[in-house]
């Protein structure tokens, strides 16, 4: 459960301003709580308790603007094509920021990988990141965006174009290849989500 100290009048009115439905606190200690996508907040003296299945709906919302983010991501794919999932991390100097994996339907795994850094990249955006290094093991895919190689599938070319533009929403990038054991983590995301399928 993410905990951010902040001013929780300062917060409340954040969230009112992006629609969360506001309500008062459960308890003595509550100050107020508020439901916005699929997370809760609840404030309490100086201090703001995010549940739910997607924290990251509320993070992004009351997180601090500006900083660097490591973006870590992989997509996995059991019969390629066959069912596919997601995983990936936000790591900062503070430590994992945000992360997330579920089940995207049938893919092959190269579609599942560009699935994985679209939504991570979103997710950096929405938590608002000024730069971004980004990491896959997928050398496929860091090669395609970065223009080493070319994308002949008109999916794959349409997820690159996604991507640029993505990124060229951060003050400045880099995306690299690492081995999978540096990017254990989104691994085990994407199939823990898909073992949960």
């Amino acid at each position: 459960m993410p905990v951010i100290e902040c001013d929780v009048d300062d917060a409340r009115e954040t969230l009112a301003d992006a629609g969360a439905r506001l309500s008062s606190g459960d308890s003595d200690h509550e100050r107020w709580r508020a439901e916005y996508g699929d997370a809760v907040a609840v404030a309490y003296d100086g201090k703001v308790v995010v549940q739910g299945s997607n924290p990251q709906d509320i993070e992004a919302l009351l997180r601090e603007e500006g900083g660097h983010a490591y973006v870590y991501f992989d997509g996995a794919s059991r019969g390629n094509p066959g069912p596919a999932a997601v995983g990936w991390v936000l790591v900062t100097s503070d430590g994992i920021a945000a992360e997330g994996g579920e089940r995207i339907g049938r893919a092959t795994n190269n579609q599942a990988e560009y699935e994985a850094l679209i939504r991570a990249l979103r997710a950096a955006r929405d938590y608002g990141f000024d730069t971004v290094e980004v990491k896959g093991d997928s050398e496929l895919i860091v090669r395609q965006v970065t223009g080493a190689w070319n994308a002949n599938d008109p999916e794959l070319r349409e997820h690159r174009v996604t991507v640029r533009e993505l990124l060229a929403a951060f003050d400045d990038w880099e995306l690299s290849h690492v081995p999978r054991e540096i990017n254990e983590r989104a691994d085990n995301l994407a199939n823990e989500a898909l073992d949960d399928g």
